[in-house]
Parts: structure tokens; sequence; C-alpha cells
């Protein structure tokens, strides 16, 4: 992604948004666009802006922000990008938020320096935000369930790449692992993620997990 990047903040605490919404301004690259103060607001605000990245809070009022999320995925032809914003990195709202389609979350602890990088980072989408603790959610829900028919359709390349998304690493850094060039490396995450039906590598570790291609260490 080229350009600025357009963001909409959704926090029903106006010294949250207004903290995040000065922090954000003031990088030459981002723009805040919009807020909202309740999750049935931040999908109205949403559809009318068409940011790049949200910062959704997870606990909202009318409607929570895994709702929220869930409602601007499945309205929205090209979506946000949408990071969830908590005070608990462990909350079970956490992965709800990240099942229903949320590219990582944050926690309203965070510098300003992390904020700044997660928002960039799920803005270029070819790497994972904060990879180790969406890996620890992740194994914490994995499923011993017999494993989805997906985990044998994937070739050997394949199977390798979708494991070295899970550490975190980017496309380049994959590329570099495999001793191949990065163009195929994206064409190997394309078909990772539609085989696993992933909306994109967040949702690709969390099906790598839930399915028992990847195993707990």
């Amino acid at each position: 992604m080229s350009g600025t990047t357009r963001v909409v903040i959704a926090d029903d605490e106006r010294m949250v948004r207004t903290a995040l919404r000065v922090i954000l301004d003031a990088e030459p690259d981002l723009e805040v666009v919009g807020e909202a103060t309740t999750g049935a607001e931040a999908v109205s605000v949403v559809r009318d802006r068409l940011p790049d990245v949200v910062l959704m809070d997870v606990r909202m009022p009318e409607i929570d922000g895994i709702r929220a999320t869930e409602q601007i995925l499945a309205t929205l032809a090209a979506p946000p990008r949408i990071v969830v914003v908590t005070t608990f990195e462990n909350d079970s709202y956490v992965y709800d938020a990240l099942r229903a389609g949320a590219a990582g979350f944050l926690l309203k602890r965070a510098a300003a320096e992390e904020l700044i990088q997660a928002v960039r980072l799920v803005a270029r989408s070819d790497s994972l935000l904060f990879p180790a603790q969406v890996r620890e959610l992740a194994a914490r829900h994995a499923s011993a369930a017999a494993a989805p028919a997906w985990t044998t359709r994937l070739t050997e390349r394949e199977g390798q790449v979708l494991r070295l998304m899970t550490t975190g690493l980017t496309n380049a850094e994959i590329a570099g692992r495999m001793g191949v060039g990065p163009a195929t490396v994206k064409t190997h995450v394309a078909a990772v993620l539609a085989k696993t039906g992933a909306r994109d590598r967040t949702q690709a570790v969390i099906a790598a997990y839930e399915s028992g291609f990847v195993r707990p260490r």
C-alpha cells in the first residue's frame, strides 16, 4: 500500500480516541479520517470513510468490537484491516475477534512507537502483528478434532510456507529461508489463503493451529 494510510478509531472512551488520534496524526504517512463511540457507529463510519485500517475497541456499547468486525468484513467489497484494541492480551474476546477476521490486536498500554508500527504493518499485510502472542492464543485453542480436508490439499511447498507464516516472517524473509524469489512466495501465500479459506495471514495461522497442521510447542 502506498501513500497515506487512512485510519478510523472506534472506542467509547474519549481520552483513548484523543490519544490515538494525536499519535497517528503526527505521522506524515498516517491520517485519522473518522472516530466512533459504539460498535454500530463504527460500522457506519467505516462504510462512509472507507479507511485502510480500523483500530477497534473490543468492548463497546450497542454491539461489541467482534460483531462490528464481522459486519464490516461481511458487507464491504474491499474491507479495511481491523486491529482490535484491548486491555488484556489473553482475553477470550481477543481470540474471538481474530477468528471473526481481525488482522491482529494491540494493547491499550502499548507505546506510541508500537501503535505506529502496528498500523503500518497491518496496512502492508505481509506479516503478522505480534506473532508470538497470536501463536500463543492460537495454540491455546488448538483442536484435537480430525484435520479438515484442506490440510491434505496443500503442496509440500505451500505447507512449508504456512509453517513459516506462523512464525511471523514476511514474504521476503520466507523467500530467504526457502531460497526462492519473493514473487514465488507471494504465489504460495495466495494459494494457502485460498485453500484454508483464510482472509489473511492471521486467519491462516489460526487455521493452522486449530486444524492441528501446526502443533503447539
